[in-house]
C-alpha cells in the first residue's frame, strides 16, 4: 500500500512538470525604462536592483527553483503580478499621474514592510530592506515626485499623498 501511494506521488510530481507557464524577460526599450526619465542615484539604483527588479522589471533573474513545479507556478505568478502593478522597464510609458501614484505607493509599501514580499525575502535574504534603505527609497520617491511635477506640471494629488489608491490603467 505504501509503495502504491509513493508511486502515485512520484508520478504526480513528474506529471505536473509538464505544465510550464511562460517565464519571460521581454526585450527592454531603454527609452521606456525608469532611468530614461527619472534621476536615479546609484545607491537607489542598487536597492532597486537588489530588492525590486526581479518582480518589477524585465530584468528578472529566474532562479533554479523557477523550473520546478509547483513552485515555478507561484514564482511566475508573482513576477507577472509585480510587473502588472509596477514595471520599471515601462516607466516612461506611464502617464505622469500614474508615475506620481506609483511613487507614493512604492514609499508606502516599503514603509509598511509589504515590499519586497516576505516569501521573496525568505529565499533572497539580501533583498530585505533596513530602515535606512527604506528612508533612502522614500526620500527618493518624494524628490522624484517633485521632478515629475516640474517636468510635466502634474502634481501629486493631495488624496494620494497619504495612502494607496486602487490600480488604474495608464
Amino acid at each position: 500500500m505504501k509503495k502504491k501511494i509513493l508511486l502515485i506521488v512520484v508520478v504526480a510530481l513528474v506529471a505536473i512538470q509538464l505544465y510550464r507557464p511562460a517565464k519571460t524577460n521581454p526585450a527592454e526599450d531603454p527609452s521606456h525604462n525608469l532611468k530614461a526619465v527619472a534621476e536615479v542615484p546609484q545607491e537607489v539604483d542598487a536597492v532597486l536592483a537588489r530588492s525590486c527588479n526581479d518582480c518589477h522589471s524585465h530584468k528578472t533573474v529566474w532562479p533554479w527553483y523557477s523550473n520546478v513545479a509547483p513552485v515555478s507556478w507561484f514564482v511566475i505568478s508573482d513576477v507577472n503580478d509585480g510587473r502588472r502593478h509596477l514595471n520599471f522597464s515601462e516607466w516612461s510609458t506611464y502617464k505622469p499621474e500614474r508615475q506620481q501614484r506609483k511613487l507614493s505607493e512604492l514609499c508606502e509599501e516599503v514603509e509598511k514592510g509589504e515590499m519586497p514580499l516576505k516569501q521573496y525575502v525568505w529565499i533572497h535574504t539580501e533583498s530585505g530592506l533596513n530602515q535606512s534603505q527604506k528612508e533612502l527609497l522614500c526620500n527618493w520617491t518624494k524628490a522624484e515626485q517633485a521632478r515629475v511635477t516640474a517636468r510635466t506640471g502634474v502634481a501629486v494629488p493631495a488624496k494620494e499623498r497619504g495612502g494607496m489608491q486602487p490600480e488604474q490603467k495608464k
